[in-house]
């Protein structure tokens, strides 16, 4: 079910914080990588199964890929879910 597939994603702290640093703005890998502290393979790896749950979407700007998050949705998704934990 597409659903469980999609709190699977987000139940891994990796993903998690990809989620999060999209959420404040387009980044490419190398970037992610850095800001995360883990290698552009690891963060690529990651990226390819957000992407195929359509929770990240890319885009090219000549030989570089671009993050970003897929919609306004994702993001309600993660914002709710720290506001339930937060109460």
């Amino acid at each position: 079910m597409r659903l469980s597939e999609l709190f699977k994603a987000l139940g891994d702290v990796t993903r998690l914080r990809i989620i999060l640093a999209l959420d404040q703005g387009e980044m490419c890998v190398c970037d992610l990588a850095a800001f995360l502290g883990v290698t552009e393979s690891a963060v690529s790896h990651q990226l390819r199964l957000l992407r195929q749950l359509h929770l990240v979407a890319n885009r090219r700007k000549g030989p570089i890929l671009y993050y970003r998050l897929d919609d306004d949705h994702v993001s309600q998704l993660v914002h709710i879910g720290l506001v339930h934990i937060r109460e």
